[in-house]
């Protein structure tokens, strides 16, 4: 198989995801019920001294590769099969995959077709083509070639998935561990079959699929719509008016998706949109078979990831699906290997293929399942930086990496705020981040790195003047550089101030930036006020102060002239000439070390927040080790317990009885 280039990017347990061809599920000992024939020919002609270290180390092999990635605690109160826990996920900072990775067979080939063809190329670049669509809900290619989901499904309207009665046996019963009677279920990709249990009796299934006929013969839907989930809305959700409808209210007890993800372009979308379904501690349940269950069938439909991966990579990148839509508005994300007993799996060890002969043997089957994680709808004034990440975690635009960099410094902005009036404007303005990043990662990152764009993030939101109207966007991008500066403003600030440093220069445009839009005179004119008063301010500092470095100058020139001039009601332009002639060297000095030293303690700070957040961290960590050494003790200890298999309490007996089913 062809191996995915490293330059994604990808984190240790990711890059084995999407990259290692050593799997982390492949099957031990224990799922091999036969010895090898004294008389197999294959193996007559190896001496006994070479072939009996050879078959222990494949054993000791698989078994290492076959060790479950979850504590035995957590696997005694989670369904059977769990392999990986939930704290052994690790994610890279951004979302690691290009469009191309979500893309047919098709598509890809028309692509490379068109990509050989230098007259096509020159076509396309007449055209105005040649742009390549990283819009997650655009099924085109570059080359134009589209694949209709919807109407393919429609021509499979008569075809029947047909698993194996041993899957959905497990599918069925790892649904019996979590889903309960009188609860809300919602289904995408849904079709004929759900593969719950039989007794279980719903208040609500809501199917969501492609074809209706299939849905129709569903007994266990209460009803049903068709959406396309290939369509969405970047970084959003699926586009669809019914469906987001559908999922506005968080009425679902839980959202169910079996052997879907195989065919969705856009999955992080899907996931949005499933998260904004769910009730506070809603799961969602993601069960999917090896990418041969039903090749014959609906291999045109497959994308390139579910194609080359391999079915241990395609837990990690479903994980990663919950993991870039909610971050951490996902909790408790676990994975399954559900297999039945004799699944064939891939790539496994010489021993087990030797072993493993039966034509009849059932596919593997895995299962991908978090909970949503309740959002914080009042402001803990002990725990502000808690609540502002929690309203981050759907936000678009942002990168899990920037989230984790802006929040402690929007948790400082909204500290500093003196007034409940402004912490609560600030609050109303958290939508304006979106229009902020749009702008922040165009950016060169290396010159004007990820902090600093946080940190200029934070100060804008900061600002209870900044609401991120189009006039204050566009004026950061004219600062940014990312727009021809005006000539009335930003083109003179620029070459006035073109020798401060970078810090500093993200820190004067912070306090600029929310000063326009407001439709106030009184502040156009302070602005006016500002840029006119820039050259006089620093002549005077350079007269007084003749041995102070010019970007000191503009420092502290550009921030005496903002603090007093451009906030309205404070001071006129004639007044500040009268009170800045009035310093002296030893004034002007005096404040420019005081400035500096804010930039120090502001560093000292913000070591001293982390340390105080990790301290609580560790905190709540022992806390909740401390609460499972007590289940764990209280479980050893107990005389009943609960038995999925019968749905009742029963009575443990310490000597044989009533045994865990896992």
């Amino acid at each position: 198989m062809t191996k995915i280039s490293a330059h994604l990017g990808i984190s240790v347990a990711l890059t084995a995801a999407a990259i290692s061809t050593t799997h982390a599920f492949a099957p031990g000992p224990s799922n091999i019920n036969h010895v090898i024939s004294p008389t197999s020919t294959c193996l007559d002609a190896m001496p006994p001294l070479i072939i009996g270290p050879m078959i222990r180390r494949m054993r000791e092999g698989d078994a290492k590769k076959n060790m479950p990635m979850a504590a035995a605690d957590e696997a005694r109160i989670e369904a059977p099969g769990l392999r990986v826990g939930a704290g052994a996920w690790k994610w890279p900072p951004v979302w690691p995959y290009d469009s191309n990775f979500f893309k047919r067979k098709v598509e890809m080939d028309a692509k490379a077709n068109d990509s050989s063809n230098p007259m096509q190329q020159m076509m396309n670049g007449m055209n105005g083509g040649g742009e390549s669509g990283l819009d997650g809900g655009d099924n085109s290619t570059d080359s134009g070639v589209l694949f209709d989901s919807m109407k393919f499904w429609e021509e499979k309207s008569e075809v029947r998935t047909e698993l194996d009665e041993r899957v959905v046996e497990k599918i069925t019963n790892h649904y019996s561990f979590y889903l309960r009677d009188g609860m809300s279920i919602l289904e995408l990709g849904a079709a004929e079959n759900s593969y719950l249990p039989s007794t279980l009796k719903l208040n609500k299934h809501v199917g969501v699929g492609a074809v209706q006929s299939q849905m129709d013969a569903n007994p266990s839907l209460t009803s049903s719509m068709i959406v396309d989930l290939n369509k969405v809305k970047e970084d959003e959700g699926v586009d669809s008016v019914e469906f987001g409808e559908l999922c506005s209210d968080e009425g679902f007890d839980a959202v169910i998706m079996a052997n879907t993800i195989d065919f969705l372009n856009s999955p992080r979308e899907v996931f949005k949109s499933s998260w904004r379904a769910l009730k506070p501690d809603g799961i969602m349940i993601v069960p999917f078979l090896s990418k041969d269950a039903y090749v014959d069938k609906f291999e045109e439909a497959f994308t390139k990831q579910w194609r080359e991966m391999t079915d241990d990579q395609h837990m990690w990148v479903c994980g990663s699906f919950f993991q870039f839509s909610a971050g951490d508005g996902w909790e408790g994300l676990k994975g399954f290997d559900i297999s039945p007993e004799g699944a064939k799996k891939e790539d496994e060890g010489m021993l087990a293929k030797l072993k493993q002969n039966d034509a009849s043997a059932p596919c593997t089957a895995f299962v991908v399942q978090a909970k949503k994680k309740s959002m914080k709808e009042e402001v803990d004034e002990n725990d502000v930086e808690g609540f502002i990440q929690s309203r981050l975690w759907m936000m678009p635009t942002l990168e899990d990496r920037d989230k984790k960099l802006v929040t402690p410094r929007l948790a400082r902005a909204y500290d500093s705020l003196d007034s409940d009036n402004d912490k609560d404007r600030m609050l109303q303005h958290f939508n304006s981040l979106p229009k902020v990043y749009a702008s922040l990662i165009k950016m060169d990152q290396f010159a004007f790195t990820f902090s600093m764009q946080a940190q200029l993030a934070a100060d804008l939101v900061g600002d209870p003047d900044f609401d991120g109207n189009d006039l204050q966007i566009n004026n950061l991008k004219m600062g940014l550089g990312l727009r021809k500066p005006s000539k009335d403003f930003w083109a003179p600030v620029g070459k006035l101030t073109a020798a401060m440093t970078p810090e500093d220069k993200v820190n004067l445009l912070s306090y600029i930036v929310p000063r326009f839009g407001t439709g106030d005179k009184a502040q156009d004119d302070a602005l006016e006020a500002f840029v006119s008063g820039l050259e006089p301010t620093f002549s005077v500092i350079r007269s007084k102060c003749p041995s102070m470095k010019e970007c000191d100058v503009q420092l502290l020139g550009s921030e005496l002239l903002a603090s007093e001039v451009l906030k309205t009601g404070l001071s006129t332009r004639e007044e500040f000439a009268v009170w800045l002639g009035a310093l002296s060297e030893v004034d002007l000095e005096f404040i420019l070390t005081k400035r500096k030293s804010f930039k120090e303690e502001a560093v000292q700070n913000l070591e001293s927040f982390k340390e105080a957040r990790e301290s609580e961290v560790k905190r709540v960590e022992d806390r909740r080790e401390k609460i499972q050494e007590q289940v764990t003790e209280a479980r050893e200890n107990r005389s009943v317990m609960f038995s999925p298999r019968t749905g009742k309490m029963e009575e443990v007996e310490k000597k044989g009885g009533f045994q865990l089913p896992f």
